[in-house]
């Protein structure tokens, strides 16, 4: 079946978890439904739930019998282990028939072209597709649907449509996150539990207290967003040049899924048949009657600020199923001795096979350092950093680095080199702004570090090296050989790659490697305003900051404090509440290959900066004695933390077998026994 309004096809699309919940549901009144299989998606946490190899080669019959659509997500980042298991679920898949899959990583891309396999991929909202430069780059790439960012408004969108003609996909109701897609790092760094490799533990549906300027405020579940509620648009969701309505739901049961899609078919045949006499609320009651949590519109007009936290139901962060909490606060582990033994064990194989097969890469190692403001980049400079990034999302109170700016560090630089970050979410203004600065007259850098597809795309060849920063989530060799096929000379490597991981991509990768080694990084990026709460609600209590500015916003639990930053374009960066630091393995870091060590130094005062950097730079100079080097640091947050390499990782994205309990139990036991 298919619907069309003056000659717009308009598809309803509904989510089903398993095959009995699709049977159900395919013969409802949508158009196409989505679903995952047995490994490699994004819904991998409950028992019970996806389809087999066989339910999927029924399912797509049934389907098309119907004259329906069926989309399977292998929206998962993938791991060195499973592209060999990528492979062949791939060939299966094209003999199942879907008529398109749903991908996030880039490796599953580069499979089918390599495979010269026959299966339409559309890209999913794990991509995080923002810009008109992204789109065309993925049209380039034979992508034939983007399914849009959660934080793109209708306007976006209509825009994109008409610039490149490409079909868009647009959540329509459902659970959303606060979090630009795949730009949450949170649930990794405190359990382990990937948000990119669907396994999020939920954080941002803790119960915490924000503090700002010394005082306390109410702001409960400040992170915990409404669901998506579009019922009411269907006429501006066409208007906005949106193909595919769909709905988020694949943990939902057939009644609740059931329910959604007779509500919003009925509402979409009616505007079809009736423009203008169209009755935009007939169900508005029973949703609302019916809904897991509150309702917002999300993005899709303008950002909704506090008017989309949902405090309620669900946005308590319980399981669909069992009414269980995902996950309770819980403290990053902090730094210890026997979890360093366990990861220089395993980076010393990793030397010892790169070396046995003849491959180390042979690059003089080096310092990076990601600076906010020019004291920042004189100290590091000062200190010898071989590589200095001018943050293209300054944090207030500072300012962009301007023209001069960049000028003024080019003549104090000597060797090192100097880069000119981007923005992490380019829209079309941030392209212009920076195609003037870059062309008008050529600046005196070293290169670009860029942050996403479009930005590549853009720049490539024009002068400017570019270096990929870490959100581009590189985490097989697979994404690091498209990267560098797309013109990025040096790769940073994924911030939540766990030990086995991280591993796999030192030991296969070619090319030049960074990662991030010490500092606090953001491990949330949000469009959504936390500054807000201080701003609207009345202050409860009277509490300074424990490690950073009262003027800093601060998320505080029972343990700990996460800093927020706000930079210039309205974004937050939530940072870690302990300084990550690599110091203790950095000899075996570099006898595994990694080539660039960075130190996020964003949110150090530059005199704290400098020491960090020197430290570091002695540690490379002689790494026999980075243990020592160590022993003279001091931390200047909560303590130090090995992030994600506190954890093994590398456990089969297709053992989904355990529990969504125990997966959430388990996290915490792991973290209980640091």
């Amino acid at each position: 079946m298919a619907r069309f309004f003056n000659g717009k096809e308009v598809e309803l699309l509904a989510p089903t978890g398993t095959f009995e919940i699709f049977k159900q549901v395919i013969g409802e009144n949508c158009d196409a439904v989505y679903f995952g299989g047995p490994s490699l998606n994004m819904r991998l946490m409950r028992k019970g739930f996806n389809f087999s190899l066989e339910e999927i080669t029924e399912a797509v019959k049934i389907a098309h019998g119907l004259g329906k659509k069926v989309y399977v997500t292998v929206n998962n980042l993938l791991n060195e282990g499973e592209l060999e298991e990528a492979q062949a679920y791939l060939r299966f898949l094209e003999s199942a028939g879907p008529d398109a899959i749903i991908v996030q990583d880039f490796a599953v891309l580069s499979l089918v072209r390599e495979m010269g396999l026959n299966i339409k991929v559309h890209s999913s909202v794990m991509m995080n597709v923002h810009n008109v430069e992204m789109v065309r780059a993925l049209q380039e790439m034979g992508v034939t649907r983007v399914v849009t960012s959660r934080e793109m408004d209708l306007m976006t969108t209509r825009y994109l449509q008409q610039a490149t003609g490409m079909e868009l996909e647009y959540f329509v109701h459902g659970d959303m996150c606060s979090v630009h897609g795949a730009n949450c790092y949170f649930s990794s760094m405190v359990f382990g539990m990937s948000s990119n490799r669907g396994k999020c533990l939920k954080p941002c549906r803790w119960d915490y207290r924000v503090k700002k300027d010394g005082n306390v405020y109410p702001a409960e579940y400040p992170l915990a967003v409404k669901d998506m509620f579009m019922y009411e648009h269907i006429p501006e969701l066409i208007h906005g040049g949106i193909t595919s309505f769909k709905i988020e739901g694949r943990m939902r049961d057939a009644a609740f899924v059931i329910m959604l899609v007779k509500a919003y078919g009925d509402a979409i045949d009616r505007y079809i048949n009736d423009p203008v006499g169209f009755d935009r609320s007939r169900d508005t009651k029973l949703l609302h009657e019916n809904r897991k949590r509150d309702f917002s519109t999300g993005y899709a007009f303008g950002r909704p600020g506090l008017s989309n936290i949902n405090r309620r139901y669900e946005g308590t962060g319980k399981f669909y199923s069992t009414g269980k909490v995902f996950s309770t606060p819980t403290e990053e582990r902090e730094l210890g001795e026997k979890r360093v033994e366990a990861i220089r064990e395993a980076l010393v194989a990793v030397a010892q096979e790169k070396k046995g097969a003849g491959r180390q890469n042979g690059v003089v190692a080096g310092i990076s350092v990601h600076v906010n403001n020019m004291a920042q980049a004189k100290a590091a400079l000062e200190a010898g950093a071989d590589h200095l990034y001018l943050s293209g999302d300054v944090f207030e109170p500072d300012r962009p680095f301007t023209k001069e700016d960049v000028k003024e560090l080019a003549a104090l630089k000597g060797n090192a080199k100097l880069y000119l970050g981007l923005p992490r979410m380019m829209t079309e203004q941030h392209f212009d702004l920076y195609e003037g600065l870059l062309f008008g007259e050529r600046l005196p850098i070293d290169g670009l570090m860029v942050t996403n597809l479009g930005a590549i795309r853009k720049f490539v060849g024009k002068g400017y090296p570019l270096v990929g920063d870490f959100n581009l989530n590189v985490y097989n060799r697979l994404s690091a050989d498209f990267y560098r096929g797309l013109g990025v000379g040096r790769l940073t490597a994924s911030m939540e790659l766990p030990l086995k991981d991280l591993a796999g991509l030192l030991a296969y990768a070619p090319g030049p490697l960074e990662a991030i080694v010490h500092g606090s990084p953001a491990i949330m990026y949000m469009e959504h305003d936390l500054y807000e709460n201080a701003e609207v609600y009345q202050a409860i209590a009277e509490e300074d900051n424990h490690y950073v500015d009262n003027s800093i916003l601060v998320l505080k639990t029972d343990k700990g404090e996460n800093p927020v930053y706000r930079d210039v374009h309205g974004r937050n960066h939530l940072m870690m509440a302990k300084e990550l630091c690599l110091m203790p393995v950095l000899k075996e870091l570099l006898e595994a290959g990694l080539s660039v060590f960075r130190i996020e130094g964003a949110t150090y005062k530059p005199e704290q900066l400098a020491e960090i950097v020197r430290s570091y730079k002695a540690a490379l100079a002689n790494p026999d004695a980075a243990r020592d080097q160590f022993g003279r640091m001091t931390p200047v947050y909560a303590g130090y933390t090995l992030g994600v390499l506190q954890f093994d990782g590398g456990s089969a994205s297709g053992a989904a077998g355990a529990g969504e309990e125990a997966s959430a139990n388990e996290a915490e036991a792991a973290v209980s026994r640091a």
